[in-house]
């Protein structure tokens, strides 16, 4: 079966390629590089044995999405992950993020609804949620007001989804994800951000290796237990394991809805000075940071309640926090050496 993956080179994506091609399923990659390299093509062959299709495209370009369709009648389901995804970079630029995340989100949803029947696997996120009015998270949370232009074109995203699902032939799942953090056991893929990392692990360790001169930790007056901002980190090959198992329910007609909603975490909070010390830990060596104010948009605490994705999507994360920072400080030194 032949699965869309867009943004299939990046983090996320190119782990969800592996997952797929180990079950069976042939992924065809879209990728405009914009924020990932072609190279992750020969690693992620190099882990499997099987090179995918990649098709190097904009998918802005709407008259290029018609024309994949056309190409590729045969897709049996869609995994969309292509989106502009830095925070701060939204507020700087809200148009290039508009553009990005919504047009192409359409244009790919208008080919998926001339088909008799579609499978839509939509890359959502937690920011929705906002700051939550309790923990751990659930899916019935209420989403709050967007903090930033990125955290409003997935909640935008999300209703533009539900919309279409109503008047068409299209199923589609939504996958709120927490924080992805790690590598794939190999050091063959992971995270390689452009330019100074947005998220924290990527920082700690490029901070580890010498990269950075040190940490910075953005404020130590939240209402947590030391003080630093607590989030949900899973790793990122369980993350991607969850979508093939959204896909396969999809493709098995076992949803419940022709919309569902799904918390994708470990259901465990760990604080920044947490991460750190985990760090530490697995990489036996001590990590300079410092203390600074608080980041403007950042909330005091994020994590899943996971107990639907659990028991209704069958899925259950695997990786401990340990675990997955040494797949990530792994990664790095590969990248490095």
């Amino acid at each position: 079966m032949k699965v869309l993956v867009t943004g299939g080179l990046g983090f996320i994506g190119s782990h969800t390629v592996v997952e797929l091609q180990n079950v069976g399923f042939e992924p065809i990659i879209i990728d405009n590089l914009s924020n990932s390299s072609i190279e992750v093509l020969d690693r992620i062959t190099t882990i499997t044995g099987k090179k995918p299709l990649f098709e190097q495209m904009d998918l802005r370009d709407k008259a290029a999405v018609q024309q994949f369709f056309k190409k590729y009648h045969d897709v049996s389901g869609v995994i969309h992950f292509a989106a502009s995804k830095a925070v701060g970079e939204s507020v700087e630029n809200p148009l290039l993020y508009y553009e990005n995340n919504i047009n192409t989100l359409v244009y790919i949803l208008q080919e998926l609804q001339q088909k008799p029947e579609a499978n839509f696997i939509f890359s959502s996120s937690c920011t929705v949620y906002g700051q939550a009015e309790k923990m751990p998270i659930t899916e019935d949370a209420s989403v709050q007001p967007a903090m930033s232009p990125y955290g409003n074109t997935k909640q935008i995203g999300e209703e533009i989804i539900t919309d279409v699902t109503k008047v068409s032939s299209i199923n589609a799942i939504l996958l709120r994800y927490f924080n992805p953090i790690g590598a794939h056991p190999t050091a063959e893929i992971g995270e390689l951000p452009i330019g100074i990392p947005q998220n924290l692990v990527p920082f700690i360790t490029q901070t580890g290796i010498g990269l950075r001169k040190e940490l910075s930790v953005y404020g130590d007056d939240y209402p947590t237990p030391d003080g630093t901002a607590v989030r949900d980190y899973i790793h990122v090959v369980d993350l991607a394991k969850a979508h093939v198992v959204a896909l396969q329910r999809l493709i098995e007609k076992k949803n419940l809805s022709k919309i569902e909603t799904f918390n994708l975490g470990t259901g465990t909070g760990s604080s920044v000075l947490e991460v750190i010390h985990a760090f530490e830990k697995v990489s036996g060596q001590k990590l300079p940071y410092k203390i600074v104010g608080r980041r403007e948009g950042d909330i005091t605490s994020a994590y899943a309640n996971t107990d639907k994705a659990n028991n209704v999507l069958g899925w259950k994360a695997q990786s401990t926090l340990e675990e997955s920072l040494a797949s990530a400080w792994k990664w790095e030194q590969k990248i490095r050496s």
